[in-house]
């Protein structure tokens, strides 16, 4: 990939004096170019180079996504065109040409139900205590749900999908089925779980702190600060202030960031998240005016998801 994009200026405007011009993780690659004759030519690049270390991209696994692009002329490699598609899989989260997280969430939720569905008979067992089946559902059907949630654009909509799919579930490993009715409160007491929209929360703060402790220079850090280019950013696009709520409070979110030590911030009364921190501090979300959209970006954890407002091409290929 060095010697693909070495000397050429083909990317994303990514900083002052930078572009970004693919992202790579193992074989799973993408490449990022403004325009189709540049998209054209990295891709033609790439595979000259991979062809010298006796690689090849396998065409059928390579996709091209456009997003706020006209030009509808088909890319080649080896003569053939690379197909198109409005969305696709990187690193384990969807990435959608329209922006927002619907689809991933749909997802997870999706694969989290057919976890939940495999162990069944465990859910149904006599001999195993409650406790121990919640030990097994937060960690091999939650962990499936909440994959990437660091990163999700949650809506009203989707935190009570989430939240409806968790709670039926919890009913089910408590063997409380209709006519018997208990309030979530009362649910989420006895399994001794928080409410998704406070999880996700604190995942979000972590991950925040774990990014803002990276070096100026690291990629994953800029994503944090980037700036789209383009006149207008597409309403999915999560780049939502965390700075402004945290400013309120008269603390700079790099300085809250700067350790792991816990920091609570009270989201409700009887409830906290946990943003990384080196001091022990309070701040009031109701004060500072911070929220779950405030702290949701779209596809931090792959990057990818930042570009859908400005990059025009991707490719995906192994």
């Amino acid at each position: 990939m060095r010697q693909a994009t070495k000397n050429q200026r083909t990317g994303i405007q990514w900083t002052l004096m930078r572009q970004l011009e693919d992202i790579d993780f193992a074989d799973d690659i993408s490449l990022l170019s403004h325009k189709l004759d540049d998209a054209q030519k990295k891709l033609c690049r790439v595979a000259e180079e991979a062809e010298k270390t006796g690689l090849q991209i396998n065409i059928s696994k390579t996709e091209v996504m456009r997003v706020n692009s006209k030009q509808q002329n088909p890319i080649r490699l080896h003569e053939e065109d690379i197909k198109e598609a409005n969305k696709f899989t990187y690193l384990g989260s969807i990435v959608n040409k329209d922006g927002g997280s619907d689809e991933d969430i749909k997802c997870r939720i999706n694969k989290a139900r057919q976890a939940f569905i495999t162990l069944r008979q465990i859910w149904k067992s006599k001999t195993l205590s409650i406790h121990n089946k919640l030990r097994i559902f937060n960690t091999n059907v939650k962990s499936v749900l909440l994959y990437g949630s660091e990163t999700w654009r949650v809506t009203k909509t989707n935190s009570k999908k989430i939240q409806g799919f968790t709670n039926r579930c919890l009913r089910n490993i408590l063997g409380v089925h209709w006519p018997e009715v208990i309030s979530n409160e009362e649910l989420w007491e006895r399994t001794r779980q928080t409410p998704v929209e406070t999880e996700i929360m604190k995942r979000k703060w972590g991950w925040v702190g774990h990014t803002l402790r990276k070096p100026a220079s690291n990629i994953t850090r800029q994503a944090l600060d980037w700036n789209p280019q383009g006149k207008r950013k597409s309403r999915q696009v999560c780049r939502l202030p965390v700075s402004p709520g945290l400013s309120s409070a008269s603390l700079a979110r790099s300085v809250v960031c700067q350790s792991r030590q816990v920091c609570r911030l009270p989201v409700s009364p009887g409830r906290s998240v946990v943003c990384q921190s080196r001091q022990v501090c309070r701040l009031p979300v109701s004060q500072a005016g911070l929220s779950s959209a405030s702290l949701a970006r779209a596809g931090l954890s792959s990057l990818v998801h930042f570009f859908r407002s400005s990059a025009q091409f991707f490719y995906n290929f192994k």
